[in-house]
């Protein structure tokens, strides 16, 4: 699923999440036994560079891409890149049974109604999911509808070109989760599962059943708040706010009362979860989650993972998005692998696309 750009028609591209927080990088290389990991990297960027998910310095953005790509000795020019947040319109909507043909055809008016945005403002991708739950009549189908403001892609596929590299694909958050779920883990008939993924400034939530989508949602919540609620109480920099957060010593910083910051922000970030959940009960015949994979920068915060678990009485476990992967050990530092795999959920889920699938 996401925007497939015709730009290339070469097989090998790299995933580049950029986030608020930091620029992922993931290289892949399919072997006979699945995937071998290539290449990653993370490069961290300043808060003031990108916020809210929207480029508020692009030469500064483009400048650390090109630090990671020349790091990561990148040969590859082609890469796929995704979005979230305000500027994406994800939803499962139910339509008279046509062809993908006839839908191509006549999704542009059958979304007006579901857009919020002028819908020439917006680019609009579709995948037919099959007959919805609980519909008895054989004349209605499930379809996914995507829309992302024609904007937020420029801004992003900007980036990218602006850093010398071939933008082939603009996906969705949510979706290469659902990819790097699909690619790692065995899929149990039935099971449904959350993946939810905290990044600096977006928490995205995707729910799967059996492997496939079932709802999505993104909230803008995410690591930037512990920082500023940090530097707030302590006055301190945005920088030592980043320390203190990681639990590491700055001066003028009271344990208890960073204790007590971090606490107060899982709790909300909890509730927006369990939030969600709930309403995803409302829209899927009260059915509950099975488990929920947790990723993103954020989700390493101390008990995060624990109070989630308590709260919403679901087991929870930190990704592993190289679970299935084989690893080069003589190419990457399994500590540095294990420390940084959650914050890979999405360029692993990039990097895995296929210039010219949908």
């Amino acid at each position: 699923m996401g925007f497939s750009l015709p730009f290339s028609r070469k097989k090998e591209l790299i995933g580049l999440d950029i986030g608020s927080g930091a620029i992922k990088l993931v290289q892949l290389k399919e072997t006979s036994r699945g995937y071998q990991l290539q290449k990653f990297g993370v490069k961290p960027l300043d808060s003031e560079l990108i916020v809210d998910g929207t480029v508020m310095d692009a030469g500064r953005v483009v400048s650390v891409i090109k630090e990671l790509l020349e790091e990561q000795a990148v040969k590859i020019k082609d890469v796929a890149v995704s979005v979230s947040g305000h500027s994406v319109i994800v939803k499962k909507i139910s339509l008279p049974v046509m062809t993908e043909e006839e839908l191509e055809e006549s999704i542009k008016w059958e979304a007006e109604q579901y857009i919020p945005f002028d819908i020439n403002d917006v680019n609009i991708d579709f995948h037919i999911l099959g007959m919805p739950d609980n519909q008895e009549s054989k004349e209605q189908m499930s379809v996914l509808l995507v829309a992302v403001k024609k904007d937020k892609l420029t801004e992003y596929t900007t980036l990218v070109t602006e850093a010398g590299l071939n933008p082939v694909i603009v996906d969705v958050d949510a979706f290469t989760l659902e990819n790097m779920f699909c690619v790692n883990y065995d899929l149990r008939e039935g099971e449904i599962v959350a993946l939810v993924n905290i990044g600096a400034s977006v928490m995205n939530i995707n729910i799967l059943k059996g492997g496939t989508f079932t709802f999505t949602r993104d909230i803008s919540i995410g690591g930037n708040r512990y920082n500023e609620a940090i530097q707030r109480e302590f006055n301190i920099s945005y920088e030592q706010a980043e320390k203190a957060k990681r639990n590491e010593p700055v001066e003028g910083v009271d344990p208890q009362a960073l204790s007590n910051i971090i606490n107060n922000l899982n709790a909300e970030i909890t509730s927006e979860v369990i939030r969600s959940f709930d309403y995803f009960k409302t829209t899927s015949t009260n059915e509950n989650i099975d488990r929920i994979l947790l990723s993103g920068g954020a989700s390493k915060l101390p008990d995060l993972l624990t109070q989630l678990a308590e709260k919403s009485g679901v087991p929870v476990e930190m990704v592993n998005p190289f679970k299935k992967v084989d690893i080069p050990k003589k190419l990457f530092d399994p500590e540095y692998i294990q420390e940084m795999g959650p914050l890979a959920a999405v360029g692993m889920g990039l990097a895995i696309r296929k210039i010219g699938d949908r």
